[in-house]
């Protein structure tokens, strides 16, 4: 077999676009997902029992059932319950988001309890109110010391997009499998979508390493 990587040249634009559609999906995904996943944190660390168990349930439904099930269900299931239409843009969004806000509201719980209680009480002593003390005593704190398993979730978010070409979504691996099937050549085209994917995801995972080992040590977090 002769491989011929040149034939990609007339589809650089296609790609391109494919790649944008994937990091757009990704990046609105990955800001509804993490403000999901904080106020899910926030419940989960409750002192009320309703909301520790409605935000347990959430939880554990959606990373113990497959993202591909949920995004199915989303996009076949849904619309039918609700009488309404939803595209495959709404559809991915809406289950890449729940997917992020259950995996990053485990990353904010922990961050959460990592904080001391005393730093609560000297905000009940200071007499601040729980909007202030959320937003500008435990929201910094928990997002910083976050950062690094967040950055890992969104990597793995990344990757996992290319799971809404199923329901017909233009992101790079749908785009990709279009050009495979018209010219007939998987290995060129797969491989070239496949180190795309890679060239992004490896830079990002280095950042976790290099933010883990550098930035949040210099900050004693």
């Amino acid at each position: 077999m002769t491989l011929d990587f040149s034939i990609l040249l007339r589809f650089q634009d296609a790609l391109v676009l494919g790649l944008w559609m994937t990091i757009k999906l990704t990046l609105i995904c990955v800001v509804l997902g993490c403000s999901l996943g904080f106020l899910i944190g926030l419940a989960r660390t409750s002192r009320s029992a309703l909301l520790r168990a409605a935000s347990s349930i959430y939880v554990e439904f959606f990373r113990g059932t497959p993202v591909l099930v949920q995004l199915f269900w989303i996009f076949f299931c849904l619309p039918l319950i609700l009488g309404v239409e939803l595209s495959n843009l709404t559809s991915g969004v809406i289950a890449l988001t729940l997917y992020m806000g259950a995996i990053s509201s485990e990353t904010f719980r922990a961050s959460l309890k990592s904080i001391g209680p005393e730093q609560l009480d000297a905000c009940v002593a200071l007499g601040l109110p729980r909007r202030v003390q959320v937003t500008s005593v435990i929201l910094p704190q928990a997002v910083l010391r976050a950062v690094p398993t967040l950055l890992s979730n969104c990597v793995s978010l990344f990757k996992e997009s290319a799971l809404v070409s199923a329901v017909g979504m233009a992101d790079l691996m749908f785009v990709g499998q279009n050009i495979s099937n018209n010219t007939a050549r998987p290995v060129e085209v797969l491989t070239v979508v496949a180190l795309i994917y890679f060239a992004i995801a490896f830079p990002l995972t280095r950042a976790v390493t290099l933010i883990e080992r550098r930035v949040l040590a210099k900050l004693a977090i």
